[in-house]
């Protein structure tokens, strides 16, 4: 029984396809399918069932998987107090981030203080939607990320930082000839979408589905930092962040429609069987410092009935 068979066991039980946890493992379907039938003849059990050419978790798979997922964490444990005897901790961290403005992130913060903190580490930031992010931590192939989601993400080490609100930003003309309406009137607006899985798209698609509604999308846009650009020029209407959509219509740049909104939060994660790394720990360290240090407002202290006399539900 060796450790790269218990991961690809896990790996596969977590995402339920051989296909995208061969790519996770950086490996062939056949080279996956060889460690698990390995894992098994070893225990002596069937892990997974086999039909149809799909893998499902067998009944002593699912016994066995939380004591594999420990053993991948103690493993991890085990490297992590080597590489702490070794001296400075030293590599490269790579960092997920979601669409959205850097200061809001605290990147710069974050960077000056690993460039201060741990000299030897070198931050490398990706932008990903939302379960792009939690797919790729959850299988190990990100060091850790910054993600913005309704629920806490499951299977991951979480640690929330702040929440996050979001309100509909209506462009002056679209809102100065709408009125009057409801959810379904604004439903056919334009609209303008971040791409699929991203927490714009997801915190979008919910809140009309809860009206059993669908926006009418006009553009899908991946930068969700400069989001308000684009509803200020009229290209459609969007859910901005609520500090962003208040001082965009106090400013005359836009409307913020009635008392709609979507809340989120903003959160850190790693892998579970990482989190005792010791560069992980470090960086969590500087997360909690920095977020606490200079925490913001849960809510905005401006009101949304100081922005949205002219349109109403």
């Amino acid at each position: 029984m060796e450790i790269y068979q218990i991961r690809a066991f896990v790996t596969v039980a977590r995402l339920g396809n051989l296909t995208k946890a061969a790519d996770a493992l950086s490996l062939t379907q056949p080279a996956v399918t060889a460690q698990i039938k390995a894992l098994e003849q070893s225990l002596g059990v069937a892990l997974f069932e086999r039909a149809a050419g799909r893998l499902t978790l067998a009944k002593a798979g699912e016994v066995l998987l939380p004591t594999a997922e420990s053993l991948l964490v103690l493993g991890a444990q085990l490297k992590a107090e080597a590489q702490q005897l070794q001296g400075s901790l030293h590599g490269a961290i790579e960092l997920g981030v979601p669409s959205e403005q850097p200061d809001f992130l605290r990147l710069g913060e974050l960077a000056s203080a690993v460039r201060e903190q741990l000299p030897l580490i070198e931050l490398k930031t990706l932008t990903l939607p939302t379960s792009v992010l939690h797919e790729h931590i959850s299988t190990g192939r990100l060091h850790a990320a910054l993600t913005i989601a309704a629920n806490p993400p499951r299977a991951v080490h979480w640690m929330p930082l702040r929440s996050v609100r979001y309100r509909i930003a209506l462009p002056l003309p679209l809102a100065n000839a709408l009125k009057r309406g409801g959810w379904r009137e604004v439903a056919q607006l334009p609209w303008l979408d971040g791409p699929a899985g991203s927490h714009a798209h997801l915190l979008l698609r919910d809140m009309f589905e809860r009206h059993g509604l669908a926006p009418r999308i006009v553009m899908q846009h991946d930068d969700q930092a400069n989001l308000d650009a684009l509803v200020r020029a009229g290209a459609g209407c969007a859910l901005l962040r609520e500090e962003t959509a208040l001082a965009g219509a106090a400013g005359g740049d836009f409307i913020v429609w009635g008392q709609a909104r979507a809340d989120a939060t903003l959160g850190f994660m790693m892998p579970h069987e990482r989190a005792s790394e010791p560069v992980l720990v470090a960086l969590s360290s500087l997360m909690q410092k920095i977020w606490k240090s200079r925490r913001l407002p849960m809510e905005p202290e401006a009101t949304a009935e100081q922005t949205t006399n002219r349109v109403t539900l």
